[in-house]
């Protein structure tokens, strides 16, 4: 783009217009210069304009993104020609005009004569002539098409719903989400506090067909007994003082959607009994009635509790335990996702941006190193949190240092200090290695393979970062030889 500009500089406009307007018809084609060829040849669309804003030059590839024929467009105004984004104050070549400096890669859209919107990325120029003088201005603008199309591959990838991650831990439940979300059954999300398991009930329910139908969420661990099983299966007027009328719970709600019973490892025994009845028959009593109701509501349930070790106790009825357990989604906690720390900045910036109408472009690298460094008890909440408290602090540009809480820079710089890697980078780049050795079993060629890396790059690696790897190697399982 750079080499363009140049050349447009000192090619004259009038051989430019000349040279790429094809000429008048039936005269002898001028001799096509190196420079005038490169014009003609580029896949970037160039076009210049004269001092009152008509296009003068329009190369091949100009015509080919635009899908507007050279001998229409030259002679017009570039705002009749171009439906952009771009048009008017916001005008890049008018900005360079003014200025005189040149724009690199602006982005934008144009409509295509056929009404097709194009994503473009455009630099601009001032023209000048043999003389030194301003004659108009040159652009350059370039198809994101096939990137954009890219981009939205790789999100695809990384992105189920609202849920975001590029860790191979999250994309293993992220290839099984579609068939859990199809299926009828029951589904036992774990995962620790702030780990988004109720995002991941919205997930499934959204990807199910039930996804039309309401979404019940009840927190089991917030209510007391009476007042949780009066929620669940609703009453019937004269139940008890001050129930007038009849109300629904939330199985019935439920019907023909989903109902998320989060933490449901407090729930006492004797309310488990009538859960596990509705799970069973399907079947439930309002508070006060003599007769059962039905509910075809998918259950969906979640605990940061090991159901396991409390079924062994006897806190939890075994019988209820296998019945929420067959389907069960694990979901790691931050501190195990670190390589994820990036992607869910980037979308709790967009979030807030959104929400609180700014313009935050990101997060500086000495600040996401602190972010890396952090051990993340409340795991992606704890995050998030993070995120809007440094909204606050920051009205415009990159969220800095002193834009986070300041528990969260005491600790995270002393860890950062100490630590082995002295870049956001390196701290990706060991969380990576790490995952991929502890997934592999510390087999370092089944790790340098996951990675798509060589072997001794790995190995290079792991040196400069000072990972420590266990005594014995991961395929032999005898002593390492250091």
């Amino acid at each position: 783009m750079r080499e363009i500009r140049f050349l447009l500089t000192f090619l004259p406009s009038g051989r430019i217009k000349q040279i790429m307007s094809g000429g008048k018809k039936n005269r002898k084609p001028a001799v096509v210069t190196p420079t005038e060829a490169i014009l003609e040849s580029i896949s970037d669309g160039v076009f210049t304009v004269d001092m009152d804003w008509r296009i003068t030059s329009f190369n091949r590839a100009a015509e080919e993104i635009t899908g507007v024929p050279r001998e229409e467009a030259i002679g017009r105004r570039c705002s009749e020609v171009f439906r952009s984004s771009m048009c008017g104050a916001d005008c890049a070549l008018q900005q360079t005009l003014q200025t005189g400096k040149p724009i690199i890669g602006k982005s934008g859209y144009i409509i295509k004569a056929d009404g097709d919107r194009i994503p473009i990325s455009v630099s601009t120029a001032v023209l000048k002539n043999g003389d030194g003088q301003v004659v108009g201005g040159a652009e350059t603008f370039r198809d994101l098409s096939d990137v954009e199309a890219l981009r939205r591959e790789l999100d695809s990838r990384f992105r189920v719903g609202d849920l975001v991650s590029r860790s191979p831990l999250m994309q293993r439940v992220f290839e099984v989400l579609p068939a859990i979300a199809t299926s009828p059954s029951t589904v036992l999300i774990l995962g620790e506090t702030g780990t988004g398991k109720e995002l991941m009930a919205r997930t499934i329910h959204c990807l199910s067909p039930r996804g039309k139908g309401p979404f019940i969420a009840v927190n089991c661990g917030a209510l007391p007994d009476t007042l949780l099983e009066s929620e669940l299966f609703g009453y019937k007027a004269g139940a008890f003082t001050g129930a007038v009328k009849d109300k629904p719970g939330r199985f019935a709600l439920a019907s023909g959607g989903t109902i998320f019973l989060d933490e449901i490892g407090d729930v006492s025994p004797a309310l488990q009994v009538r859960l596990l009845r509705v799970l069973q028959e399907r079947t439930f009593e309002p508070l006060g009635s003599t007769r059962s109701e039905t509910t075809n509501a998918r259950v969906l349930v979640a605990t940061n509790r090991d159901l396991a070790e409390l079924t062994r106790s006897g806190a939890f009825r075994e019988d209820l335990y296998y019945r929420v357990n067959v389907v069960r989604v694990q979901l790691p906690p931050l501190r195990r996702r670190k390589e994820d720390i990036p992607l869910l900045v980037e979308h709790f910036v967009n979030r807030f941006n959104r929400l609180q109408r700014k313009s935050i472009q990101g997060i500086a690298a000495e600040a996401l190193s602190l972010l890396m460094a952090h051990h993340w008890p409340g795991n992606v909440r704890e995050l998030a949190n993070v995120i809007e408290r440094s909204f606050i602090m920051c009205s415009e540009g990159l969220i800095g240092i002193g834009h986070l809480p300041e528990e969260l820079t005491a600790h995270g710089l002393s860890a950062a200090m100490g630590a082995d890697v002295s870049s956001a980078h390196d701290l990706l780049d060991a969380q990576s290695i790490r995952t991929a050795l502890e997934r592999n079993g510390y087999n370092r060629l089944a790790a340098a393979r996951e990675l798509g890396i060589h072997k001794t790059t790995l190995f290079r690696r792991i040196k400069k970062l000072g990972i420590s790897l266990p005594e014995k190697d991961g395929r032999s399982g005898k002593a390492r030889i250091q």
